[in-house]
């Protein structure tokens, strides 16, 4: 990793701006002006990209330790004119005040496994015997965790900041609840039944179905047979008289 890739990815984990970025720089006595910032936060491909030095690395570094942990009395570390990883991992576990544990758990965060003997050999002076070189990759895995745990965690719920009242809520609050009706029993409840509506129709004069031959002979008949009774009867009384 190149000392510009570390500026950017530490600058985007904790939303610096450009004048929180040239502050930091200042905390270490250095004047930064904002064309050398932006320099060295553009990519390789970039026309206007500028490489920054070991020097310059080291002193914004220490300007984060200023930043974060406060400036200690007495005289101010001097930054080296030469940077390893294992510089910038111990710089920043500095600025951070992380412990072992919360270092494990960042890579963690990366899905990266490290022994607590394998971590604290990365902060060993160079030329000890238990000194181990910090790889691109250990240091890599070590700013995502830091991503993940300051710039990518989800918003936690403030639960000491009051919640926000509507208008609405506030003008029903008084008012009182109503209840839901109680059921009546079964037996007290009667039921109406309407009757339909009923429609004058206009009378219209009855017709005689036409009636069948059969039905029409035999009407006949009978009705010959009655004049027949009544003539008879007649004639019986006329003789009487």
């Amino acid at each position: 990793m190149t000392n510009n890739d570390i500026l950017r990815r530490l600058r985007y984990t904790f939303d610096f701006t450009d004048t929180k970025m040239i502050g930091i720089f200042r905390h270490a006595n250095l004047a930064v002006t904002r064309v050398q910032l932006s320099g060295w936060l553009k990519k390789e491909e970039d026309a206007e990209f500028v490489r920054i030095t070991d020097q310059e690395m080291a002193t914004f570094l220490n300007g984060l330790i200023i930043e974060k942990r406060g400036r200690k009395e007495g005289d101010q570390p001097e930054p080296e004119r030469q940077l390893n990883n294992n510089i910038i991992f111990r710089k920043l576990k500095i600025a951070l005040n992380l412990t072992a544990d919360d270092i494990l758990h960042l890579l963690k965060l990366a899905g990266v496994s490290l022994s607590k003997h394998e971590l604290s050999a990365l902060f060993r002076k160079q030329g000890h015997q238990n000194y181990r070189e910090c790889k691109d990759q250990v240091l890599r895995n070590f700013l995502t965790g830091l991503q993940h745990q300051w710039r990518d965690k989800e918003p936690t719920v403030n639960t000491d900041k009051p919640q926000r009242v509507t208008a609405t809520a506030t003008a029903t609050a008084d008012k009182p609840v109503r209840k839901p009706a109680e059921r009546r029993a079964a037996k007290d409840v009667q039921f109406v039944v309407d009757k339909p509506a009923t429609v004058k129709s206009a009378s219209k004069p009855v017709t005689e179905k036409p009636r069948s031959k059969p039905a029409a002979k035999a009407a006949d008949q009978a009705a010959a047979e009655h004049d027949s009774v009544w003539a008879k009867a007649l004639a019986k009384s006329s003789k009487k008289s």
